[in-house]
């Protein structure tokens, strides 16, 4: 009998003129295709809708050895991303990545804040916009606006130095008919992380660190890693904003705190296989965590490839190290989450 080596790569319909952040991911399945295919598996592309039963059927169909799951969001919502997981567990699919009861409590920001918070884990001050302005706001400005469930960081551009700005703004967006689910948080001045995790048998690994640059950034300009930042090659804030790998010993504590920080939270949010956690350092040393992300993009010149780039990986052997975990939990029939634990000794590869 012929070997089941068919992976299926699970990713969202990207429907014609979809935005850049949504086109991204149709660079990350090309990739991940040929990286399993060299790699000696049958790559297959699946995409998903909400028609459930669809998928469910060619599923079943493929019966495939694992599923690769690129799933961001579902007819264009980031907040439905956790149905490519349960729909998974439901057929019983292995699949990589964060399982969906981590993925929701990752991308529902308010509910990481919420739990961080209870595990003594800083992130700035907040307020749901639906509580404003009855509950009115109990932190200082500058003020952020941001999408409770949404990733690519749209709108993300704006800081509001007063309430009354913010309420106008507020209102605008209201009388728009956009969405309500948005908070309100305090904007952290100060330097920018992000520290991408990757599973390695039952533990969690912290890749080098990287630091965000806002270079020649006007003082008037948001040092925010927005929109444009991400998304828009021929913005200022795309070219001006840089990622770097390189830390001198003044920064030894701080990254390892950092490192510490990015274990507890794959720890408390219930994070398997792979993620990034962005962090501020405010003007006081103190750091902030913005965001969990528990399946940020993995093209190869996004920020977990460049980590993993930097810890000496190519981007086959972070496409293995991201399916590992998946088939050592077929072979052994054990919990598909790693535990956010130390190497012995204390030694984090980027640390």
């Amino acid at each position: 009998m012929k070997k089941n080596n068919r992976i299926v790569i699970l990713h969202g319909e990207v429907p014609a003129g979809a935005r850049p952040d949504e086109q991204d991911v149709l660079e990350e399945v090309r990739e991940v295709a040929a990286a399993l295919d060299s790699l000696g598996y049958e790559p297959v592309v699946l995409t998903l809708s909400l028609d459930l039963e669809r998928a469910a059927c060619k599923l079943r169909e493929l019966s495939p050895l694992a599923v690769f799951n690129l799933v961001e969001s579902i007819e264009g919502q980031d907040r439905l991303l956790h149905l490519a997981a349960t729909l998974l567990d439901f057929l019983g699919i292995p699949y990589t990545g964060t399982q969906g009861e981590g993925l929701y409590l990752s991308s529902n920001k308010l509910l990481a804040k919420r739990l961080l918070t209870q595990a003594g884990i800083a992130t700035p001050p907040w307020r749901a916009a639906e509580q404003l302005p009855a509950a009115g706001l109990d932190f200082d400005p500058p003020y952020l606006v941001k999408s409770v469930w949404d990733n690519a960081s749209q709108g993300l551009e704006e800081i509001f130095e007063s309430t009354r700005q913010l309420y106008q703004h507020l209102t605008a967006f209201s009388a728009a008919g956009r969405p309500a689910d948005v908070f309100v948080e305090r904007y952290i001045e100060g330097r920018e992380f992000n520290l991408s995790l990757l599973q390695s048998g039952y533990r969690a690994e912290v890749l080098p660190p990287a630091e965000m640059l806002f270079v020649d950034y006007p003082p008037e300009k948001p040092r925010i890693v927005g929109y444009a930042a991400k998304w828009n090659p021929s913005s200022f804030e795309y070219t001006h904003t840089i990622r770097r790998f390189d830390f001198g010993e003044e920064d030894r504590q701080l990254i390892e705190e950092l490192g510490k920080l990015a274990l507890a939270c794959w720890e408390q949010l219930e994070i398997g296989g792979f993620a990034r956690v962005d962090f501020r350092i405010d003007q006081t040393g103190t750091p902030f965590v913005l965001e969990v992300n528990p399946n940020p993009c993995i093209s190869p010149d996004a920020g977990l490839a460049a980590a993993a780039s930097r810890a000496g990986l190519s981007y086959r052997d972070l496409v293995q190290r991201i399916l590992q975990p998946v088939l050592e939990r077929n072979a052994a029939g054990s919990s598909p989450r790693a535990r956010a634990s130390v190497p012995a000794g204390g030694d984090r590869r980027g640390l």
